[in-house]
């Protein structure tokens, strides 16, 4: 039987189609929120926050310290890296949900570490 490039790609599609999607399954590493929270492309908190561990910290956010006893509703926390606009709209904090900075996960691993400070 001959079998022509239409039919090999028809052929490979199947076959991918019918694999265990375990297969193509990576293993994911945790998120580190400390190295997002200092990522200029990413959360970029130290440019307006002090906390600890962060050098050259900006000034124009509060101090993020004892986050876990300030924010105990994770929530709220969570809320505000998503987008703080809808809380306060004069905020000059960007929205990193709603801007596609951060994705859930990265918001989620930077309040495990702010839940650490």
């Amino acid at each position: 039987m001959h079998f022509n490039r239409l039919h090999l790609a028809i052929a490979a599609t199947l076959v991918a189609l019918t694999m265990p999607v375990a297969a193509y399954a990576q293993p994911t590493e945790p998120l580190d929120g400390k190295a997002l929270a200092l990522n200029r492309s990413k959360g970029n908190c130290i440019t307006c926050h002090e906390f600890k561990g962060g050098d050259f910290p900006g000034s124009i956010g509060p101090a993020l310290n004892d986050m876990k006893a300030r924010f105990p509703d994770r929530k709220e926390l969570t809320a505000i890296i998503e987008d703080e606009t809808k809380r306060n709209p004069e905020t000059v904090m960007p929205p990193f949900g709603r801007n596609l900075i951060l994705t859930d996960k990265e918001i989620s691993a930077i309040v495990d570490f702010l839940y650490q400070l």
